[in-house]
């Protein structure tokens, strides 16, 4: 079985990721072989398409309601292939897998696309393209266009496998809006030495980049009626923070976990601003404060906490519920906090409440009480043993977000970086508003926090023949209350895509569609019963309309006569 003919191609408009994977693949054996098609894409992604196409014959993928798909192939999944061709593969990535098996001589084509809308994290955009093809190829080729209208203020490409011959293998074209990037080897550069026919392709190939921004209301861009916005203020003060860590040091945080976790607060200590105030809570079945109300990040407060760190060591229960409510009571019983101020909870734990309340729908309904709207709650889940779905659904009640935490060698890498991530908050209570009767199915558009390095994006459909599309964007900094104001001007803004040919026509549509699924998706996280089926219905109607695999939807691979006639690819989600 032979791989002669390996494209990646993916473009990016204005931070929309178009990707597409072309696999093809020879037997020349004088009997039926199994040809695989093995990829491995972001989990934020979703894809959008799938087809095998066998001596000229097309078997495509079909987007199905996951439940009536299921229904309709439980007798293929009976009979022991109910794995599904995705599953989560660590944690930045999914993989996935088919086989088909084909005839002597004959040829398969193997094409998967997917979309996403890349993230701001950290002042920059990544996107990830998972290399593995565990042979030498004939036709080896990654493309990626870029276009941002904003302009390129950088661009880097970074990889786990170069060498000096591969190098030679990569080239940059970049003007001021649009950046090319080429990377194809020969066979003779693909080679980890002259005699041996083993590849050197395994690993991460990583584009990063970040736009020029100039307007202070950020930027809107326009195509067929739909509009993006996207705002990124930059240079303004920081708001004092107080943040209480919690802590899990029960039994199953002993040995190595409890070890990344010191490290990774020693580092964290160093990284608080002395304007800020913090605490510890630490937990198994009882709780300790470290002191009973919060301090100054002042050197000596700071250094007293670092060896205090140190000492944390794990044994014991987990009373996730008490743990919680005491750091709540904590920020209530906090005197002299700054006016302007951001309070957050940062909770890391790695298994299930077991010591005092264990029923997980108490403990959520407690907490939120407690918040109540005042505080944000950040929950990491450490591990696999945790119940992802429990502090997923906390966090999302309680204005933060939740993270899974692998227990890999870089843990206290991946602590640390969340917590650079919730480190600078800029503005809060930012409202972006756009003229009511004018635009349909906005997306959301008021925001809690905004955190220095991300980005706020809003999208919807603009409704009437409107000349000029209003924005106004309400917020509190540091030292002020903001209101900014911009106009676009529509037919201008349509102009800017007109004559881009490699820009898929209705790319804003596709974005809007992407984010509205993912944030219904993530409502019904933390909605009531009902409200959850609602959210569900309507993530599910633009999932099958714009041709998605998500949580709610399953593609229907279908494969030649003879052959396990179906198998189905989900979307796997963290929580599982």
């Amino acid at each position: 079985i032979d791989i002669y003919s390996l494209h990646v191609n993916c473009k990016v408009t204005s931070r929309f990721a178009h990707t597409v994977i072309t696999s093809k693949i020879a037997n020349h054996a004088n009997e039926s072989r199994e040809a695989t098609f093995e990829v491995e894409l972001p989990k934020t992604a979703f894809i959008t398409n799938f087809s095998m196409s066998i001596d000229g014959k097309v078997y495509p993928g079909i987007i199905k309601e996951k439940v009536s798909a299921q229904k309709e192939y439980d007798t293929a999944v009976s009979s022991g292939q109910s794995a599904g061709l995705v599953k989560i593969a660590g944690r930045k990535l999914e993989q996935f897998h088919v086989s088909v098996s084909i005839a002597a001589a004959s040829r398969v084509t193997f094409e998967l696309r997917y979309e996403e809308l890349l993230k701001r994290q950290l002042g920059k955009f990544e996107l990830l393209i998972k290399v593995r093809p565990k042979q030498l190829v004939k036709h080896f080729q990654i493309d990626v266009h870029i276009f941002e209208p904003q302009g390129i203020r950088f661009l880097e490409t970074d990889s786990t496998f170069m060498t000096n011959e591969l190098n030679e293998a990569l080239t940059k074209v970049q003007n001021e809006t649009k950046a090319h990037i080429l990377f194809k080897p020969t066979v003779d550069q693909q080679k980890i030495n002259p005699e041996l026919n083993e590849t050197l392709l395994n690993g991460d190939f990583v584009v990063r980049y970040d736009v020029k921004r100039g307007a202070t209301a950020g930027d809107i861009q326009i195509v067929n009626g739909y509009f993006v916005h996207y705002f990124a203020p930059r240079e303004l003060p920081v708001f004092p923070k107080n943040v209480i860590f919690v802590i899990d040091r029960s039994g199953s945080m002993a040995g190595r976990k409890i070890e990344q976790t010191r490290d990774a607060l020693l580092k964290i200590l160093q990284d608080l601003r002395p304007e800020d105030q913090f605490s510890f809570i630490t937990f198994n079945s009882r709780v300790a404060e470290w002191k009973s109300s919060l301090l100054q990040a002042t050197a000596e407060n700071v250094a007293s906490a670092a060896g205090f760190v140190q000492t944390l060591s794990a044994s014991g229960g987990t009373d996730i519920n008490r743990a919680l409510l005491t750091a709540v009571s904590v920020l209530d019983k906090a005197e002299r906090l700054p006016e302007r101020s951001v309070s957050m909870i940062i909770l890391l734990t790695d298994g299930q409440p077991t010591s005092g309340e264990s029923n997980v729908e108490v403990i959520q309904e407690n907490i939120q009480k407690a918040v109540n709207g005042k505080y944000a709650l950040f929950c990491l889940g450490f591990g696999f043993d945790v119940s992802y779905k429990f502090l997923e659904k906390m966090a999302l009640s309680n204005g933060g977000i939740a993270r899974r935490i692998y227990e890999n060698a870089d843990a206290a890498l991946q602590l640390q970086g969340f917590y650079q991530e919730v480190a600078t908050p800029i503005l809060m209570k930012i409202e972006m508003q756009y003229p009511e009767n004018a635009i349909e199915g906005l997306t959301k558009n008021n925001f809690k926090l905004f955190f220095e390095g991300s980005e706020i994006v809003v999208s919807g459909k603009i409704s009437n023949e409107l000349d000029l599309l209003p924005v106004e964007i309400k917020a509190q900094s540091h030292s002020s209350d903001l209101t900014l104001k911009e106009e676009a001007n529509v037919k201008e803004k349509e102009q800017v895509f007109q004559n881009q040919s490699y820009i898929f026509g209705n790319f804003i549509e596709r974005l809007w569609a992407y984010l509205t699924i993912q944030q219904l998706l993530e409502k019904s996280i933390s909605a009531q019963e009902e409200d959850q089926k609602t959210l569900e219905a309507q993530a599910l109607e633009l999932s099958l309309r714009y041709s998605f695999v998500t949580p709610l939807t399953s593609m229907v691979v279908t494969k030649p006569a003879g052959q396990q006639q179906a198998e189905l690819a989900n979307k796997p989600t963290e929580a599982g």
